[in-house]
């Protein structure tokens, strides 16, 4: 690895690279059960596990065709699987999922520009999407408030894509929306020319609501959702038009992410985008372990066929997993959960979270080592990451590793991921890993989160979190 550090020395001092930090969201509130009833919403999963949340499939009928033509022309009925709730245990009856039913805001976003000059926004990093969509000011007024728009109309380098539109659709029904242009996207150091914005028009609540300016895919392209007069045109992704327009090297094409958590010491996540933090691989002891990726979904799937909770292996043989930045919890089968949260004292499955609790008495010490295998090494999770987010009596910690439900696949959101330094080796197809765990496992409680008058704390709109970290940035050296 010296000839490739080298290598990426000389780039990133050529370039001007720069980390790109991570600003952590005074906003977000952690909720094990909302962020469950999101990744139910967004994977389309049948839960395994009983609780309030589940899916149906809903007959739509979109116009009306005379029965003697249905046979012939077929297909006249459309069903379509639907995020709903039961209001009671015996699921009689059933309602609709809201905005408050889930986590609609992102822990983690990150400043870009985009336009000439750069217009700045805070965006979502995510490696299980392959858009890039913004707030605009194509988009009501009332959506807009408290958010960085990019007005196309105010950069010099936008160019119209006729034709092109955009939309994003959950299981709940909960839809964004919007046309598409060309413009100059600058990350890292690093200007993109021509990237395709997909800019707002229309968005229902869930999104609205979010913190950030929007999202930015670093999936592969194959998923993007961008259509021409109808029909699929999936577009290339920042990093996918990076390698294209040689704006990094073969030796860098590449992005890193290395996150941590609020209960850290010292928490200053980021990401690189062409080169990788020698120092912070040095600091872990451990030579990048690469595995390779199946892209052939448009996601960043590797094998994972073992795990071990204190020292016990589990085989896992055939089992696949997706390393997902836009995921906080860790989704594994239920063979492996419930062995998990055996070893925990105290734990139970709640039917109303929806998921695995254990008392916020249990201390460190007490919880089992849980190692994750990607490729042929497994990865200690960090014990504070077993312990997502206090239940609503406060009585108990939400576990940070629950149920995939019916999906064929794991999912490793952050809890896993802060527990290493991961480099998306993009050009080359696979992913590196070194272990990353803090000193200190801390398993204390947040303190109660008020505001100036001792109510509920006040929301801080992205343009109040832009104009803070522009005014203080934090010193996050190259």
């Amino acid at each position: 690895m010296d000839a490739v550090y080298s290598a990426q020395d000389k780039i990133k001092q050529d370039l001007g690279l720069t980390k790109v930090k991570v600003i952590h969201n005074q906003n977000y509130q952690r909720h094990g059960t909302k962020s469950y009833v999101s990744l139910l919403n967004r994977f389309g999963f049948q839960p395994t596990k009983p609780g309030p949340y589940f899916h149906v499939d809903k007959v739509r009928q979109y116009n009306f065709i005379p029965e003697k033509f249905k046979a012939a022309l077929g297909g006249v009925v459309h069903t379509e699987r639907t995020l709903v709730k039961r209001l009671d245990k015996d699921g009689e009856q059933t309602g609709e999922v809201t905005a408050d039913d889930q986590q609609n805001d992102s822990m983690y976003i990150c400043k870009v520009g985009i336009g000439s000059p750069a217009q700045k926004l805070l965006l979502d990093f995510d490696t299980g999407s392959a858009d890039t969509w913004v707030f605009s000011s194509l988009q009501d007024k009332t959506t807009q408030s408290g958010h960085n728009v990019y007005n196309p109309k105010k950069s010099k380098t936008f160019k119209k894509m006729s034709g092109k539109s955009w939309k994003i659709q959950y299981g709940d029904g909960s839809t964004a929306s919007g046309d598409c242009v060309s413009d100059t996207l600058e990350v890292g150091g690093l200007t993109i020319k021509k990237q395709t914005i997909e800019c707002a028009t229309k968005m229902s609540r869930q999104f609205s609501q979010s913190t950030g300016d929007g999202l930015l895919g670093l999936a592969w392209g194959k998923i993007n959702t961008v259509t021409s007069s109808g029909e699929a045109d999936p577009q290339a992704t920042p990093v996918e038009n990076m390698i294209k327009q040689d704006d990094i090297p073969k030796a860098a094409e590449l992005f890193t992410s290395a996150f941590y958590s609020s209960r850290d010491k010292d928490p200053k996540s980021f990401y690189t985008f062409g080169f990788i933090d020698k120092d912070l691989v040095k600091k872990s002891g451990k030579d990048i372990h690469w595995t390779e990726v199946d892209n052939s979904q448009g996601f960043w799937s590797v094998s994972s066929e073992s795990c071990s909770i204190n020292g016990e292996k589990i085989d896992l043989s055939g089992n696949t997993a997706i390393a997902d930045t836009g995921t906080t919890l860790a989704l594994m089968s239920d063979t492996v959960v419930e062995k998990l949260y055996d070893q925990i004292p105290g734990a139970t499955y709640d039917w109303s979270n929806q998921g695995y609790i254990f008392p916020i008495t249990v201390k460190a010490d007490d919880l089992p080592e849980l190692k994750v295998a990607v490729g042929d090494a497994e990865y200690v999770i960090q014990k504070e990451d077993l312990a997502f987010a206090l239940t609503d009596d406060k009585q108990n910690w939400y576990g940070g590793v629950q149920s995939r439900g019916e999906m064929p696949f794991d999912i490793l959101g952050d809890t896993f991921l802060k527990s290493v330094y991961a480099v998306w080796d993009q050009g080359n197809k696979r992913l590196g890993l070194v272990p990353k765990i803090e000193e200190t496992q801390n398993l204390e409680p947040p303190p109660e989160s008020t505001g100036s008058n001792g109510g509920e704390k006040e929301k801080l709109h992205s343009i109040g979190l832009l104009a803070a970290d522009e005014a203080q940035p934090t010193d996050v050296s190259p």
